[in-house]
């Protein structure tokens, strides 16, 4: 189902018998990311010609899996437009066969950005696991007598750091910031920015549905201001028509895949940021829906696709472990799916309904894995915690923790 041509990007390259980019010290590793952040290299420029403002970002957080990659890669290698948008790949993990693969698109402009402080080049020091770090699991009491980093801050839960899940978090609210506030080539993008992950994979239609839904908001919709191309679906048989888009209030845990937004959604996402960072919840979805629900005067509104484009295609994660993490049979379905839908695809116009949900939602707990003041820090450096923070109650509910915060400025 793959055409030949784009073969190339599902072989793995051969081992050479000489050294690695792998076996590097942490160091040297943290060395080529900053020359990377600082070069902002932007490839196939001569070819497609210089990003516009106004020119549709995709932007694809990656962290190991790279079977998934390519499967994405393909997928936006086949999609109609491609070669009119600017890919930026954000990576929490440095490979150099990952760095090749990337390299090699020759389809669209391309750059990478790593974010730099990463559990690969922080092994034994924070944000990675350092030395005198609370166990996860170890009693609040423990914590006291043992005088462990922390002590005073597990999650409201009465769990100590991980730094694996923690990164998550940190990563896309770094590459947010990054590509709006701080790349030479977008800091003054008005556009649409469009979010993926490295185990998602796009319909053909993908950038002219965006489109759509782009020009619906704009005549019918305009308090609608986060695009939603995926849903999850219970199987991929019942995909249906696809021009059919429902206006909802956002929720970030069903309208985190494939989202898109631009400037003016994200400057108020950013005023907001000392919820964002400071939430104990590790998600950023989760911590968006906080700010969306608890600090915007106007809640997010979410225009998805009943038949989406985005689809989820990664069996394992950080939330799921299998026998197989390899596996294809999913990247299968949803190639069935499409090819079966292919009547419905690039639709003139949008069938638009509106979902009125009148009762107030009762705010939900978070989930956890954010207790640490050394993320939400790291997150905003403006969030100020006083000497000797209060003590957390020992019932394992959440904690009060009275912090005060100067003006906020560009998170780091």
């Amino acid at each position: 189902m793959i055409p030949r041509k784009l073969h190339k990007f599902l072989t793995a390259r051969p081992k050479n018998a000489s050294l690695e980019e792998g076996d590097l010290m942490p160091e040297e590793i943290l060395m080529n990311i900053h020359k990377y952040n600082a070069a902002q290299t932007i490839i196939n420029e001569d070819i497609f010609g210089p990003v516009q403002n106004d020119t549709v970002i995709i932007f694809i957080q990656v962290h190991t899996r790279i079977v998934y990659l390519r499967h994405l890669i393909v997928s936006l290698a086949q999609a109609k437009g491609i070669e009119s948008t600017f890919i930026v790949f954000s990576h929490d993990f440095y490979d150099a066969e990952m760095n090749e693969l990337v390299q090699s698109i020759d389809f669209a402009r391309v750059m990478q950005i790593f974010y730099p402080y990463s559990i690969q080049t922080h092994p034994d020091t924070f944000p990675g696991k350092s030395k005198g770090d609370c166990p996860r699991d170890i009693d609040y009491k423990q914590a006291q007598i043992l005088k462990c980093t922390s002590a005073d801050h597990p999650d409201l839960y009465g769990h100590y750091r991980e730094p694996e899940f923690a990164q998550i978090k940190h990563h896309w609210w770094w590459k947010a910031n990054r590509v709006f506030n701080e790349l030479r080539i977008t800091r003054n993008h008005t556009g649409l920015v469009l979010f993926l992950e490295e185990d998602h994979y796009v319909a053909e239609d993908f950038l002219h549905v965006l489109l759509q839904m782009e020009i619906a908001c704009s005549t019918t919709c305009p308090q609608c201001n986060i695009l939603s191309l995926g849903t999850y679906l219970e199987t991929y048989n019942e995909y249906g028509e696809n021009k059919n888009a429902e206006v909802t209030p956002w929720f970030g845990s069903k309208h985190n895949m494939g989202m898109a937004f631009n400037r003016s959604v994200w400057v108020q996402l950013h005023k907001c940021s000392e919820h964002f960072c400071s939430y104990d919840d590790y998600n950023w979805d989760w911590s968006l829906q906080q700010v969306s629900e608890q600090c915007l005067e106007s809640k997010l509104m979410a225009l998805e696709m009943k038949g989406p484009r985005v689809f989820h295609i990664g069996e394992c994660g950080v939330h799921h472990k299998k026998a197989n993490c390899e596996s294809t049979i999913v990247i299968f379905e949803v190639q069935k799916a499409l090819a079966n839908a292919k009547t419905y695809l690039y639709p003139n116009q949008l069938n638009l309904t509106f979902t009125i949900i009148d009762k107030k939602n009762k705010l939900r707990k978070g989930n956890g894995g954010w207790g640490d003041i050394r993320d939400h820090q790291l997150s905003n450096p403006f969030i100020v915690y006083p000497t000797n923070p209060p003590a957390v109650e020992s019932n394992n509910e959440s904690p009060q923790r009275v912090w005060r915060s100067r003006q906020s400025g560009i998170c780091e």
